[in-house]
C-alpha cells in the first residue's frame, strides 16, 4: 500500500503509555454497557474477563503522567494515513448516497487496555472495536502483530483492511444500522437468531471495507500489487469457522457472530469489486443461507 509521505489524519487519539483504570468484574455501569454492546457487535464479551492490569501510579509531584511522545512510530503514521484515507471515502460517499455530512470517528490508539467514555473498559483481547456510544474506534497495535504471527496475515493492507472494517462500523452508527440491528436483537425470538443479526451486521462492515478500499484506490491511487491479497487473506483467516476449529477443533454454525471465512471473504470482494454503496443493505437482504 502506498502510504508513505500521504496526509495523516487529525482524528487520531494516542492514550498509549496513559494510566488505565480498569472496572472490577461484575461492579460498575460501563462494564454492563461494554458487555451489551460487544454482545451486539459480535464481540466475545469474555474477553473482559481477563484481569485488569494495575493503574501506573503518579508521576513526580503526585500529577498523572502523560504519554511518552514517539519520535519515529511508522504503525501509528500508518493506521493514521488509512484514516485520513476513510475520511476522504466517506466525506464524499455519504452526501451524494445518503444525503448527509459525514462525522469522523475518533481511533483510539492504546496498550493493554483502554477506559472507553461510553462502553466502559476493554483489555486488549477483546481486539480492535468500535463503541457506538462515544463514536470512537479503539486499536491495541499489539493486534497487527497477531494478525501476521497468529493469524498468518501478513502486508500493510491486512491492517488497512481492520481499520476499514472497523470505521465500517461507524458508518452504519451514523446510518442507524447498528440501532436497528440491537433493537431487532432484543426482540430475537432465540440466541441463534440475534447470533444471525450480528453476522449480517458484521459482514455489511465486511462490505463497506471493500467499499472504501475501491474509492480510496480511484481517488489516491493506494494499492500496490498483492494488497488485495492481503485483505483477503486477513477476512479469511478471521472468520467464525476459522477460529473455532483452531480453538476448540470443531465448529458450532449457531454460534457465529461474524461470519465464515468465505463469507467475509466474499462481502469484502464484492465491496471492492463493485465500490457501490448502494447495495449497503444486500448482507439483510438476502437469504441467511446463500451469504
Amino acid at each position: 500500500m502506498r502510504w508513505q509521505g500521504r496526509r495523516q489524519s487529525d482524528n487520531i487519539e494516542d492514550r498509549r503509555g496513559a494510566p488505565t483504570r480498569g472496572l472490577a468484574i461484575g461492579g460498575g455501569l460501563g462494564s454492563l454497557v461494554l458487555v451489551l454492546v460487544m454482545i451486539a457487535l459480535g464481540i466475545d464479551p469474555q474477553a473482559l474477563l481477563q484481569q485488569a492490569p494495575p493503574a501506573p501510579g503518579p508521576g513526580p509531584g503526585g500529577a498523572q503522567q502523560a504519554p511518552a511522545e514517539r519520535e519515529d512510530d511508522p504503525q501509528a503514521d500508518f493506521v493514521s494515513v488509512v484514516l485520513a484515507d476513510t475520511e476522504d471515502v466517506w466525506n464524499e460517499l455519504f452526501p451524494s448516497h445518503f444525503g448527509q455530512r459525514y462525522a469522523p470517528p475518533k481511533l483510539v490508539l492504546f496498550e493493554g487496555a483502554v477506559q472507553t467514555e461510553g462502553c466502559g473498559f476493554a483489555g486488549a483481547a477483546v481486539g480492535p472495536f468500535y463503541c457506538p456510544l462515544d463514536q470512537k474506534a479503539y486499536l491495541d497495535l499489539g493486534f497487527f502483530d497477531e494478525l501476521s504471527n497468529r493469524f498468518g496475515a501478513q502486508g500493510d493492507f491486512a491492517r488497512a483492511y481492520v481499520v476499514a472494517h472497523e470505521i465500517g462500523h461507524h458508518v452504519q452508527n451514523l446510518l442507524g444500522i447498528s440501532d436497528e440491528v440491537r433493537r431487532l436483537q432484543q426482540s430475537a425470538r432465540t440466541e441463534e437468531e440475534a447470533n444471525r443479526l450480528s453476522v449480517r451486521l458484521e459482514l455489511q462492515a465486511d462490505f463497506l471495507a471493500g467499499v472504501w478500499a475501491y474509492h480510496a484506490d480511484r481517488m489516491n491511487q493506494i494499492l500496490e500489487p498483492g494488497d488485495l491479497d492481503e485483505a483477503l487473506r486477513a477476512a479469511n483467516a478471521i472468520g467464525d469457522d476459522t477460529l473455532q476449529r483452531q480453538g476448540q477443533g470443531r465448529v458450532v454454525p449457531d454460534s457465529f457472530t461474524h461470519g465464515t471465512s468465505a463469507q467475509r471473504v466474499r462481502w469484502f470482494r464484492q465491496g471492492f469489486q463493485t465500490g457501490d454503496v448502494e447495495q449497503i443493505d444486500a448482507t439483510f437482504s438476502t437469504p441467511y443461507n446463500q451469504l
